[in-house]
């Protein structure tokens, strides 16, 4: 029986029975929202927008703002430290390019019964990509190479690092690898970490979304998580510094439009 005639029996109006209940969207919209804070819980209301533009959803990020405070999703704010003074210091040129720059850093953890971790950090200052990480319980100079290397096939040579004055840094087997591939090795100044703030940047968001939520069990099962995470960073989470794409988002953008110049 048409839907037009089944309606006059029973004396129910048509556009009731058409009728989608906004209500229901919404309900549906407010869990979503609650299940990527729950599976990505240091994701703030304007991340978690993008994943859900990502998806299809068609809204702005003001009723994503409502729906995120009235189930109480908030994060909480860190208080910026007061400075007595501030010096000014000369601005740096931002790299153009892929390669232009990479910075890399050493960060510590441990495992679950207290031994000591070591991770080797490593991000293209361009593209915000991490080209690589290393982790183990000690590094020596040779160690960061072997890791260097790994990041050179997958990305290639930059043409500079910034670094610390660490001694794994300031060694001689760095210094020939930096020689023979052609990179400059760009020292940071002492108790200035700003002279370095890409991987200030990236170790910030490495502590807070891996480090402090992961127990590690073993060498392998940082190894383990730690790689997933750095997939995940360069393929999944979006970045606001490049647009709110993921990192390697931004770097196929690039190569696009590298080839409709040329072409």
């Amino acid at each position: 029986m048409p839907i037009r005639r089944a309606c006059e029996v029973v004396n129910f109006v048509r556009s009731s029975y058409y009728y989608k209940s906004r209500r229901d969207r919404q309900e549906f919209l407010r869990m979503r929202i609650k299940d990527i804070s729950q599976t990505r819980i240091h994701y703030g209301y304007r991340r978690i927008h993008t994943l859900l533009k990502r998806e299809g959803w068609k809204i702005n990020h003001k009723r994503v703002l409502r729906l995120y405070r009235e189930e109480g999703l908030q994060m909480k704010k860190k208080k910026p430290k007061r400075r007595v003074s501030v010096k000014l210091r000369q601005i740096e040129t931002l790299p153009k390019s892929l390669n232009d720059c990479w910075s890399m850093d050493f960060m510590s953890d441990q495992l679950f019964n207290g031994q000591k971790l070591r991770i080797l950090t490593i991000v293209d200052n361009f593209t915000r990509i991490s080209p690589a990480l290393g982790i183990g319980f000690t590094f020596k100079a040779t160690e960061v190479i072997d890791v260097l290397e790994v990041a050179k096939k997958r990305y290639g040579v930059p043409k500079c690092i910034k670094v610390d004055n660490g001694p794994e840094f300031i060694s001689k087997e760095l210094d020939l690898w930096a020689f023979t591939n052609n990179v400059t090795l760009d020292f940071s100044r002492p108790g200035k970490p700003t002279d370095n703030a890409f991987i200030e940047s990236f170790n910030g968001k490495f502590r807070q979304e891996c480090l402090n939520s992961d127990w590690f069990l073993s060498l392998e099962d940082a190894k383990s998580k730690i790689q997933k995470w750095r997939l995940e960073y360069n393929e999944f989470r979006p970045h606001s510094g490049i647009q709110n794409m993921t990192p390697k988002e931004y770097l196929n953008s690039i190569n696009e439009s590298v080839l409709i110049s040329t072409s």
